[in-house]
């Protein structure tokens, strides 16, 4: 048994051993006292490595163009014609003499295989597909054609419409097309075909779809990224390409403003450009000397202005005519062309100026020069009047005409609007209604965009009478694209290019499509109380029957006249009937498309069948056709767009001195076989 006492002894004894053990403990437990450290020497400088570009090569352009459907009217530009000659398929393509020579990647054989009726037989090329795989095939044509033939403000459809079968054999990889007649011209057909897999159940597939790429590729390069904002377009080589591939991995196409451009062909960073240039930019240019060499590209249409002769103002011919007479197609074409520098007067209604066989068969008189006489006579005729104001009206109501132009081309809009201003100065009320393109070329009326202007302010845009509509007209709703040195381009260099001789063949009379009411005639069934035209202003005093806090509603315009492009480099008996025949009827097609201005002279629908037919030769039928066009005149041509193919010394040496290229192909025929810069 433990003595009382004994236990607390112990623990004086041993505390004092165990707080020393603690302390020991915790102070070692304390982080040591931080020392001062020289910092490490920094890493030495790491050179920057720029990211692989491969084989890629840079052409600097002023416009990356609407649209990449090289088969709508809305969609010509430079680019659209180069691209699709590199990414889509075409059976026949032409040479470097512009004679169509056959693709054999895309087609083995194309022959006439039967007259009766006219066949053509197709043998595709095996390997051909598409970069997704899907093969190049009947469908393709079946699609192409079906479009072609239905669709509105689609480029030369005359052979199109001529075909009434599309037959596949061969799993898809053999075709035979059968036609109405004969067609002479059958091998201008089933160029820049489309992947038909892809559009033909796309929403507005044909529209719309290829606005801003092409999905896939039938070609050596394939369209990759379009960058609008930054303005760049990347063209790659298509690995799927069955055929032989393109040196280039890539193939930049970079908008660039034309003094950047300038600079960059000086110093030689940019190899190659393409432009459709101004005075100054051209001036500046030729002040490169011979470091820069410069070729004229004439681009494969036309600029014109096309009215609207199946509905509105335009159905009379003498209010046609009379227009032609009020404008001055000198100033129209200085405009478009920057007086001269980037175009070639046209003066004929069928082959451009610089495609063979043209010459000018404009009349002496208007439209050529304006001619104030003959617009009162014509005006008067029709049954229009002078008010005290000097406008012309009928019926108490101004002539008002809407002159359209595609809201993204400034050369268009600008041309346009010197047109307002002289019709304005003739009398006429005229505006300005600017839309996209595929609506202006194809819809029965458009929305106009901003800016819609007017010319000078009066006030009987503002509140005028009801409008009446032309002579004959059912009430209108809704209506109140150079050279060497010296840039050989100048009009005096265009064979065949000089003073308009007289017609060949006698104008031929042709009645106005429908009676002119008297003066003072009952204004067609509905024109009474019609509104005010919208597209000339979208606001106004609001009425009792239209609720103040109510914001205007857009409504659709008719375009009286339009200032369009017309393709060219077809064979000429499909160019005029395909923008000047009546619509065929055509099985399967319920309500075929009108061409671009609507249109149809029943005097000359024989002669455009039997030409394009062959049982008239176009030099025999050339003469006649140019004279009732210019006495009906659907449309009043301009100029030929030229632009400006510019190459450095080394970019001719990267090219292979790139020319022009045929007319309907351009500069970028030749991509495949150009060489990357060196590193």
């Amino acid at each position: 048994m433990r003595r009382a006492g004994h236990g607390s002894r112990w623990l004086l004894l041993v505390m004092p051993l165990i707080c020393a053990l603690l302390v020991a403990a915790c102070s070692t437990a304390l982080p040591p006292e931080a020392q001062p450290v020289a910092p490490p020497p920094p890493p030495p400088p790491v050179k920057p490595v720029a990211p692989d570009q491969g084989k890629q090569l840079v052409v600097g352009v002023d416009d990356l163009g609407t649209g990449f459907n090289p088969h709508l009217i809305s969609d010509q530009s430079p680019l659209c014609t180069e691209v699709a000659a590199l990414v889509l398929p075409s059976v026949f393509k032409p040479g470097a003499d512009g004679d169509l020579q056959l693709d054999t990647t895309v087609a083995t054989s194309a022959t006439v295989t039967s007259t009766a009726p006219f066949t053509v037989s197709y043998e595709l090329n095996l390997a051909a597909a598409w970069s997704d795989n899907a093969p190049i095939a009947a469908e393709d044509f079946v699609y192409l054609w079906q479009r072609m033939r239905s669709e509105p403000g689609v480029v030369d459809s005359a052979g199109y419409r001529l075909i009434t079968d599309v037959r596949s054999r061969a799993g898809g990889k053999a075709v035979d097309v059968v036609f109405a007649q004969t067609y002479p011209a059958w091998q201008r057909l089933f160029s820049d075909m489309l992947p038909a897999h892809l559009l033909k159940d796309a929403p507005r597939g044909w529209g719309s779809a290829l606005a801003d790429s092409i999905p896939v590729s039938g070609g050596p390069f394939q369209v990759t990224a379009l960058d609008r904002a930054r303005g760049q377009l990347v063209l790659a080589r298509n690995d799927h390409y069955w055929s032989t591939p393109p040196v280039l991995d890539s193939l930049v196409v970079r908008r660039i403003d034309p003094t950047a451009m300038i600079e960059g062909l000086r110093g030689g960073e940019l190899p190659l450009a393409h432009l459709w240039p101004d005075q100054p930019t051209l001036a500046a240019l030729h002040q490169l000397g011979p470091a820069v060499r410069l070729q004229a590209v004439p681009q494969p249409m036309v600029v014109q202005l096309g009215m609207r002769t199946d509905q509105g103002v335009m159905t009379d011919v003498r209010v046609r005519r009379a227009v032609g007479a009020m404008i001055n197609r000198d100033v129209l074409i200085g405009i478009g062309t920057a007086n001269g520098v980037g175009g070639v007067r046209d003066d004929a209604q069928l082959l451009a100026p610089t495609e063979p066989g043209y010459r000018p068969t404009a009349p002496g008189g208007a439209p050529l020069h304006p001619d104030p006489a003959l617009v009162n006579q014509l005006l008067t005729s029709a049954g229009y009047l002078r008010d005290q104001n000097g406008r012309w009206t009928l019926l108490g109501g101004p002539l008002r005409v809407s002159v359209g132009a595609p809201a993204d081309h400034p050369r268009f809009l600008a041309i346009a609007q010197e047109v307002v201003k002289e019709l304005d100065a003739a009398g006429v009320d005229a505006q300005v209604v600017t839309a996209p393109g595929p609506a202006l070329f194809t819809d029965p009326t458009v929305v106009p965009l901003p800016p819609s202007t007017s010319a000078t302010p009066s006030p009987s845009l503002a509140a005028a009478p009801p409008v009446p509509p032309g002579p004959a007209v059912a009430a209108r709703p809704g209506h109140g694209a150079r050279g060497g040195p010296g840039h050989a381009v100048a009009p005096h260099q265009i064979p065949g290019h000089g003073p308009a001789p007289t017609p060949t063949s006698a104008p031929v009379a042709a009645p106005a499509p429908g009676a002119a009411p008297a003066p003072g005639a009952a204004p067609a069934p509905g024109a009474a109380g019609q509104p005010a035209s919208p597209g000339i202003s979208t606001t106004g005093t609001p009425t009792p029957s239209s609720p103040a806090a109510a914001p205007p509603v857009p409504t659709g315009v008719i375009v009286d006249l339009a200032v369009m492009p017309r393709a060219v480099g077809a064979d000429l008996p499909s160019t005029a009937a395909s923008n000047f025949g009546c619509p065929p009827g055509m099985a399967g097609v319920a309500q075929p498309a009108r061409n671009a201005t609507g249109f149809c002279f029943a005097a000359l629908q024989p002669l455009l069948d039997a030409t394009l037919g062959g049982a008239l030769t176009p030099e025999q039928a050339a003469g006649t056709i140019e004279s009732i066009l210019w006495q009906q005149l659907p449309a009043i041509p301009l100029f030929q767009p030229v632009t400006t193919l510019a190459t450095t010394p080394k970019g001719d040496q990267l090219t292979g001195h790139v020319g022009p290229g045929p007319l309907t192909i351009g500069p970028f025929g030749t991509a495949p076989s150009w060489q990357p810069p060196s590193p």
